[in-house]
């Protein structure tokens, strides 16, 4: 027989474990399975770093990087609990999402934009992210493309301006290049 302690520790187990279950639903209709993004245009939650994760939810909790589709859920939502789901995801194995094979001219391209502009400077040599700052390799090159666009001009709001800053100035076939050389990574 468990003692009264013991049962109400298993209680208070159970509780987080379904709660951290239950708010993680809604994160894989959009995110994908494990945080592995299938739709185009969102992006892959898997692996990235837990302040990044945190910083996001908090900064969309608060309005303060507009996302229509992720207010609702996040609205309201307690900073234990948006420590947990960035802690959990943070955990998961990212896995790439590239759209197709490589194309070589656009990765010899990609890779000399990235080595040019010192993306890993930020992002790490291998692009896994750090702190605040994200994972971009093997991310949806469609959603990095349209994310470095919006950085670019100015149009990503509750960013960080040193990428507004790192990417002035870069073309449109640059961008694309970055993105597809990343989301091969």
């Amino acid at each position: 027989m468990l003692s009264r302690k013991a049962g109400q520790w298993a209680a208070l187990l159970t509780a987080l474990v379904f709660s951290l279950a239950t708010a993680q639903e809604p994160c894989a209709a959009c995110h994908g399975p494990g945080g592995n993004s299938v739709t185009p245009g969102i992006p892959s939650i898997a692996g990235q770093p837990k302040l990044f994760l945190e910083t996001q939810l908090v900064l969309i909790r608060e309005e303060l990087r507009p996302s229509p589709q992720m207010l609702p859920i996040v609205q309201g939502m307690k900073d234990a609990e948006i420590t947990r789901l960035a802690e959990h995801f943070s955990k998961l194995p990212a896995k790439s999402v590239a759209s197709g094979p490589a194309d070589p001219a656009l990765m010899k391209q990609g890779m000399a934009r990235a080595q040019a502009l010192r993306c890993g400077v930020c992002h790490l040599s291998d692009f896994s992210g750090q702190n605040q700052v994200p994972r971009l390799a093997g991310q949806r090159e469609e959603y990095l493309e349209a994310e470095m666009r919006a950085y670019r001009d100015g149009e990503r709001k509750g960013g960080d301006t040193i990428m507004a800053a790192a990417l002035y100035g870069v073309s449109d076939a640059d961008i694309k290049a970055l993105a597809h050389f990343l989301a091969q990574k």
